[in-house]
């Protein structure tokens, strides 16, 4: 199979090319600028584009198939080229599907958790040596590739984000996968730029219910109101598992479950995760896996890359990032350090970098949210408001948004470390930093060594 990328270089674009080359299709790609760790991870098998650009000459008729990521435009010329060519033009999704259709297919929704839902069934299937495939959003320990794609797997494990397909695709991503087991975590508002009303965003987990496959399985958080009242209008020949976090205290270095009178240790904390945990064991259980296989593989799970990732600690102190970013992601996280480190001051910094989060009509969903934290601190950059090509925010309005008077705001990421300095002890204080950007290039392992 020859397959050509449109946009080579972005996260989930290469990590489907090297899953690709590593099935032995013929790869090809194309991009204007490729970073980190793309370049060096498409250079190592020989991916790498020689010169950065868009170039029609690279369309023509012998491909199988092109894959248009979703960081191109409509007008890109390659694109164009290949729809002047009728060649099958397949968006990321789009193309994971046509490699699974004939697979047992996992899907894990909602708008928050799915990475760390996805990434435990996927540890526990390795650790329990049972061949899939599979796409997850992060990096994972153990795993080479954050995307695989075989010949003789017959379960395809799917993370599956409500973000739009592609330029010329308006349909939700985990509109294409068409489920046979199905996980929510839960619905909160997110992605106003796409979705600009909550009941709009609503919709298109409805939508996904409805393309489970018949004689299906929907597990689902039943401790969210919006969950519950879907499940009411889930199709009859779909076998309903509602789920809630497994019973558990915290310890030393994470927490211990606790089921059918045994214990088992875990290296994670937090009540989202016990949440996450239960889940996965549901799905888990669906794919013929005992609850005690579950647990016993589920002990030495580490979590995802950027999901509370310890960077460093001194046996007292401590300092964690983390990808939160949408108000419940963020009010999961911060409570989640306060429970497990209740005597330590809590220092938790936030970057706003999303499209919603950097909009002042959606910014008093963060109301709130950072409450379980002693030292509050919002950061965001003039320089994101201008690549989102958004209005200026007053750093008075972001506090209002917040409704937390203590609460500090910075648009310069120096006076925010600089604050963090003065704060930070290396005895009982645990510092969170939560962003989907980088807090204008900051190192944050530098930062964290420099505190330690």
């Amino acid at each position: 199979m020859n397959v050509h990328f449109i946009s080579i270089g972005g996260s989930a674009m290469h990590n489907l090319a090297l899953a690709l080359h590593l099935k032995g299709f013929h790869i090809t790609g194309s991009d204007d600028e490729i970073f980190e760790p793309s370049r060096t991870r498409l250079l190592a098998k020989g991916l790498l584009p020689e010169i950065m650009g868009w170039f029609p000459d690279r369309i023509h008729n012998e491909l199988d198939a092109v894959i248009l990521g979703m960081h191109a435009r409509k007008d890109n010329p390659e694109l164009i080229k290949a729809q002047q060519l009728g060649l099958r033009i397949y968006s990321y999704p789009e193309y994971l599907y046509e490699q699974s259709k004939d697979k047992l297919r996992v899907v894990i929704g909602g708008s928050h958790g799915k990475t760390t839902v996805t990434a435990m069934i996927l540890h526990v299937l390795h650790q329990l040596d049972i061949n899939c495939d599979y796409m997850v959003g992060a990096k994972l320990e153990g795993f080479d590739v954050m995307v695989k794609l075989s010949h003789d797997a017959k379960i395809m494990i799917f993370e599956g984000d409500e973000y739009l397909t592609s330029p010329i695709d308006s349909r939700p991503k985990f509109h294409l996968y068409k489920p046979h087991i199905a996980l929510l975590t839960g619905i909160a508002w997110d992605h106003m730029n796409v979705f600009p009303t909550f009941d709009v965003y609503l919709e298109k987990f409805t939508e996904f219910i409805h393309l489970i496959e018949t004689n299906g399985h929907l597990v689902y958080y039943q401790g969210d109101e919006h969950l519950l009242q879907l499940a009411l209008i889930c199709r009859s020949d779909i076998s309903q598992i509602p789920y809630q976090e497994v019973s558990y205290h915290t310890s030393e270095n994470g927490s211990i479950i606790t089921e059918n009178e045994l214990e088992y240790p875990l290296n994670i904390f937090g009540r989202h995760n016990m949440q996450n945990l239960k889940g996965a064991m549901e799905v888990c259980k669906l794919l013929g896996i005992t609850e005690n296989d579950f647990l016993s593989s589920i002990q030495n799970f580490r979590g995802a890359s950027n999901r509370l990732e310890k960077l460093s600690d001194n046996g007292s102190s401590f300092i964690y990032k983390d990808f939160a970013h949408a108000p419940s992601k963020v009010a999961a996280t911060t409570r989640a350090v306060k429970e497990q480190f209740p005597n330590h001051k809590i220092i938790a910094c936030l970057e706003l970098h999303t499209y919603s989060s950097l909009n002042i009509e959606f910014l008093p969903q963060y109301a709130h949210c950072l409450e379980s934290a002693d030292i509050r601190m919002v950061y965001f950059s003039k320089h994101a408001l201008e690549i989102k090509k958004l209005p200026s925010l007053d750093t008075q309005a972001v506090k209002n948004a917040f409704n937390d008077d203590e609460i500090m705001v910075f648009n310069q990421s120096e006076e925010m470390l600089k604050s963090i300095r003065q704060k930070f002890t290396k005895e009982n204080t645990v510092l969170l930093m939560m962003s989907s950007g980088n807090y204008d290039g900051i190192s944050l392992k530098d930062l964290a060594t420099s505190l330690i």
